[in-house]
């Protein structure tokens, strides 16, 4: 199993940091891997709301399902998603800290069957792809990311 684990000081409240990262179709604005996002459930993110996220991973693009497994404003966050070669876990938790949010993000990715043996590469991979995601979303805030009405969050 490949893991990642950041801590992201972000200049915004927990709230408006949790809604925007609740938000994962807005994944491809901030993360360079994700080629592109869609939500596939209507309305506000909530426990159960599914998305449709695009992957360029090891050279190929990658077509994966994640749904929103807990949703607990504005402390705790956790998707869960994959397809039928890997599965992936994103936890995140939200602390107040003086001037913003500390947003611990845990990715876990778990390839299924014989794909396990690639587990060593995929680690060394992951790091690379997960140091690329946290600069991202820190770029995205100082740039000042907006919420899903257009609101500045940061």
């Amino acid at each position: 199993m490949a893991r990642f684990v950041d801590a992201i000081d972000l200049p915004a409240p927990p709230e408006a940091v949790f809604d925007y990262l609740a938000d994962f179709h807005r994944t491809a604005e901030w993360d360079p891997g994700v080629a592109e996002a869609d939500r596939l459930t209507p309305g506000p993110s909530r426990r159960g709301s599914r998305f449709r996220v695009v992957v360029s991973f090891l050279g190929r693009r990658l077509p994966l399902e994640y749904a929103i497994t807990h949703f607990e404003r504005p402390g705790r966050l956790i998707l869960e998603g994959g397809d039928d070669t890997l599965r992936s876990v994103d936890e995140l938790t939200f602390a107040p800290r003086e001037g913003g949010t500390r947003v611990t993000y845990e990715a876990r990715l778990e390839l299924h069957g014989l794909r396990r043996l690639a587990d060593p590469l995929l680690d060394v991979a992951f790091q690379v792809v997960g140091r690329l995601a946290a600069r991202g979303l820190r770029e995205r805030f100082a740039a000042g990311a907006r919420d899903a009405a257009g609101r500045r969050v940061a």
